[in-house]
């Protein structure tokens, strides 16, 4: 079932642009400045080689200066490290979707990325502003663009050489199969909120069968209390094997045969949640049987997602 008990190294092959996607990724979602840097530094210097960012997010900038001071600290080399963004849903027409990568790639000061998603699949009205909503306060969907123009857009990026792969997040089989049929080049990964309370097998058994890296988000239940950090069956394997339930946690997301993202925002937290290795195959399976079922993030429905923290430029 797995190559070797130690994730720390674990690599994913991506079916188009060559890359290996490290296993363990951290996650930039942080509202707060100051801390990004500092947490996107403690995350590099913790062994995380995978960084996740998005244009949504607002703090390419600051991701980007993280790294390169890091890389320059830590004598790494960019070949070395992992980086994704996301297209937002307001650049969804082809004309705004290369426009919006380079602004990305010069955010981040990279020359290239290694993948880049299309952040959900919903497009909204094309603009700056990245929540239109009308006088009811309702988002401002654009009918004009299909999910599949969108792709052709991200499939010339990665023609043009200044992307290696291009994938989706936030996306459900229903969408996600038949864009996968039509598409010229095939998704490389697809990213999705998943724990044990909400395991998308269907979603993971897909993407298996097609090489398809899936990428695991809040995979630790978002934080929300009480989540999969507190659930009894969590807790006993945590006390039987010496782990913490994060370590748990993320030890299965990576044993079914995906990758995941973390946010830990401390360096204690950063090394507390890089040090995963393989669970015994009982506790493994016990995990798999929990039933309780619940989605954190209604993005999926939307497009707008729920945990995205607002702030002023």
């Amino acid at each position: 079932m797995i190559e070797s008990s130690d994730f720390r190294s674990k690599k994913l092959v991506l079916n188009h642009g060559g890359g290996r996607m490290p296993a363990l990724g951290f996650g930039t979602l942080i509202p707060d400045s100051a801390t990004t840097i500092s947490a996107t530094r403690d995350a590099l210097e913790a062994g995380y080689r995978h960084f996740d960012c998005a244009e949504r997010y607002r703090n390419e900038r600051e991701v980007g200066e993280a790294l390169r001071i890091g890389l320059a600290a830590g004598g790494i080399a960019r070949e070395d490290i992992f980086v994704t963004t996301k297209l937002w849903n307001s650049n969804h027409r082809r004309e705004r979707v290369e426009p919006a990568f380079e602004a990305s790639l010069e955010r981040l000061g990279l020359d290239y990325l290694d993948l880049y998603l299309i952040h959900t699949p919903f497009a909204f009205q094309s603009g700056d502003e990245q929540d239109p909503r009308d006088a009811n306060g309702d988002v401002i969907y654009d009918k004009g663009v299909t999910l599949l123009d969108t792709w052709r857009a991200m499939e010339d990026l990665v023609d043009r050489g200044r992307c290696r792969a291009i994938g989706l997040s936030d996306i459900g089989l229903n969408d996600l199969r038949p864009l996968y049929e039509s598409a010229r080049i095939k998704p490389a990964a697809v990213q999705v909120e998943a724990h044990p309370y909400l395991p998308e097998t269907e979603l993971l058994e897909f993407c298996k069968e097609r090489e398809i890296v899936f990428l695991a988000f809040a995979p630790l239940g978002h934080g929300i209390r009480p989540g999969p950090l507190e659930d009894p069956v969590i807790s006993r394997i945590a006390a039987r094997t010496g782990k913490t339930p994060a370590q748990v946690l993320l030890a299965w997301a990576i044993q079914r045969g995906g990758a995941l993202l973390t946010t830990p925002k401390t360096a204690t937290r950063a090394r507390e949640n890089f040090e995963i290795s393989a669970l015994p195959a009982d506790a493994f399976d016990e995990i798999n049987q929990i039933e309780t079922r619940q989605r954190y993030n209604e993005v999926v429905k939307t497009g707008s997602p729920g945990f995205i923290p607002r702030r002023t430029q």
